[in-house]
């Protein structure tokens, strides 16, 4: 799957391998000897075009469906409409770009080690992380181990989701150690993310794996490295965008109002829901509704629409666009805390979340102060009687991750980890859950299909093939 293709044909890259999946790509004579085929690219335009890879991710088709399957989003016509009823077959999904953009952040890697550039190899190591943690994330065992050598692997190996998590957290802790070099490359203008700035990518690379360490209940291993991940709302991981029409575009923007309007909306979906249920009630100490006005417009398709907010809102043309960020951080500190019996520290972590809110921040901009209240949590307000306990839970720790949880949710709109809350959240002990409701049917969407093309062509494919309704190991 390793593939050398400069930054500036990567969206062509992105376009070329929807039609294709994880094999060997410009096998024809014809091709390969062309002499104005790129043959090699220098580490820091390889970087741009993996980092534009591995955005594009983060904003795609997959991270819909996710958003939807969550209970987010709600699919109103055509595709997205059968999406959002669970309907979907192997021709559905596709793994182009994911692994070619994997494969370009491990050649990332390994030009890096010719040059001795410790910081851009740990850079490539955690795109590579993320890129991977998304495949095993949605579809569970995954190739992985042999999943960039398409000389030796044309037929790659699927990894057991379990030994894709320990790799994963072996290529983050590399990472992290080359990431803590004394020196290293620096590429300010090919890294539209974090300029070359090598603690935030190594607290990023916290991050991911305090989010991995929670979704496998290994809770003070998750305190551990989010301790040592994203300590501000300056270190958010953020996609740029711009205005310009096919070069910038947020890509929500751009299916929400350009392409695909009123085929997705919140009509239906759980998320309004909550955001009303925290407006005007008896918590008098949070009022969400800037944000419910930051996420949805009401008209824009049709009247009366619960619409993105495409308009002024978190989905406008340049709304930048979350990959990690401080609000997951200290979330994660918060749910795994309060798993751990500490309900102070829990609180401490998500009185920081709240206290963001409160100035107004989410993903890079700035919310209305009307209708915007965060102010500190105390325990008792999550006793039985307490104000942030409306469907009088138990005990305390039942309550707060209760609200942990609410504000997750809300927090990853149109970020796949909803999904995975989603599914998480039915195995981790004890179970809290939000009353999120099943758009059809009785059976709650679990996974995504392996793609055709991988059926097709690889014979180590899992079989029998799971379908959509079928757990993933980790959530068994």
């Amino acid at each position: 799957m390793k593939k050398s293709i400069p930054y500036k044909v990567i969206i062509a890259l992105l376009a070329v391998n929807l039609l294709s999946g994880c094999q060997r790509l410009f096998e024809e004579p014809a091709i390969q000897s062309n002499p104005n085929a790129v043959t090699d690219v220098d580490v820091a335009t390889l970087l741009a075009g993996t980092l534009l890879g591995v955005s594009f991710l983060h904003e795609d088709t997959d991270v819909r469906i996710a958003s939807m399957w969550a209970g987010e989003l709600n699919g109103l016509s055509r595709a997205h409409q059968g999406f959002a009823q669970y309907i979907v077959s192997s021709q559905s999904f596709t793994w182009s770009p994911l692994y070619p953009v994997a494969g370009q952040a491990r050649l990332i890697q390994t030009k890096a080690d010719a040059v001795g550039d410790k910081w851009t190899k740990g850079v490539g190591q955690v795109l590579e992380a993320l890129v991977i943690a998304k495949a095993t994330d949605l579809y569970g065992d995954v190739p992985y181990s042999q999943a960039f050598d398409d000389v030796a692997y044309p037929t790659p190996v699927f990894d057991k989701q379990a030994d894709v998590y320990a790799a994963l957290h072996t290529t983050l802790d590399n990472a992290i150690q080359n990431l803590s070099a004394s020196s290293g490359l620096a590429f300010t203008t090919q890294d539209f993310i974090y300029k070359s700035d090598v603690a935030k990518w190594r607290a990023a690379a916290n991050t991911l794996k305090a989010r991995l360490y929670l979704h496998t209940g290994e809770y003070a291993k998750a305190v551990a490295s989010a301790s040592s991940g994203i300590s501000s709302t300056a270190g958010d991981a953020l996609i740029p965008h711009g205005t310009g029409l096919g070069v910038d575009l947020n890509q929500n923007y751009d299916f929400f109002r350009v392409n695909r309007a009123g085929d997705t909306g919140f009509d239906g979906a759980y998320l309004p829901v909550l955001l009303r249920s925290r407006i005007g009630s008896a918590n008098t100490k949070t009022d969400e509704t800037a944000l419910y006005n930051h996420y949805i417009k009401v008209g824009i398709t049709a009247t009366g629409a619960l619409d993105p907010n495409t308009t002024d809102g978190a989905f406008t043309a340049n709304a930048p666009h979350p990959i990690l960020t401080y609000y997951e951080n200290q979330l994660i500190l918060a749910e795994a805390q309060a798993r751990l019996g500490a309900p102070d520290k829990a609180l401490a972590a998500l009185n920081t979340v709240r206290a963001a809110l409160s100035a107004g921040y989410v993903n890079g901009k700035t919310i209305s102060a009307t209708g915007r209240k965060y102010d500190a949590y105390a325990l008792d307000d999550f006793g039985p009687a307490g104000l942030v306990n409306p469907t009088k839970l138990a005990t305390v720790q039942t309550a707060l991750l209760y609200e942990i949880i609410s504000q997750r949710f809300i927090l990853f709109l149109m970020q796949y980890e909803a999904f995975n809350d989603y599914r998480r959240l039915a195995k981790a002990v004890p179970v809290v859950q939000l009353p999120i409701p099943l758009y059809t049917g009785s059976q709650r969407p679990q996974r995504f299909i392996y793609p055709q093309i991988e059926i097709n062509t690889n014979p180590n494919v899992p079989k029998p093939l799971p379908d959509q309704f079928t757990k993933v190991t980790m959530y068994q």
